[in-house]
């Protein structure tokens, strides 16, 4: 599967930004699809996850503040972020599911990221 994410871009404290990801292939509603970001370590931590079947979880630093969504119809994942902090500074990922659920592991494919830098 190969995954494009765009929406990144530079936003001030308090604002916000939508990103978008849409994968190639077909099957795309079987599968639970993430956002991942880096962190200043190299790691890349999952900020959101929705199951195929709609279901969602989110990081507790983001929890309130970022609403994660899919449209099947599209191929395309969204990661519709609010009230951004500077600590949401980073390098954002989409990664698609092993399976239909997130808890169940990940596709290997990563994808390039997309460039959120918000200022303080």
């Amino acid at each position: 599967v190969q995954l494009q994410a765009s929406g990144g871009g530079f936003v001030q404290a308090g604002g916000s930004l939508k990103l978008s990801c849409t994968a190639s292939g077909s099957g795309f509603s079987n599968y639970a699809m993430g956002w991942f970001r880096q962190t200043p370590e190299g790691e890349r931590d999952l900020v959101a996850a929705i199951n195929s079947g709609g279901s969602t979880t989110y990081d507790d630093a983001v929890k309130g503040r970022f609403t994660i969504s899919r449209d099947n119809a599209k191929n395309t994942v969204y990661l519709q972020m609010n009230n951004l902090k500077s600590e949401d500074t980073s390098v954002y990922y989409c990664r698609r599911g092993a399976t239909g659920f997130y808890y169940q592991g990940w596709n290997s494919n990563w994808g390039q990221g997309t460039l959120v830098t918000v200022s303080s």
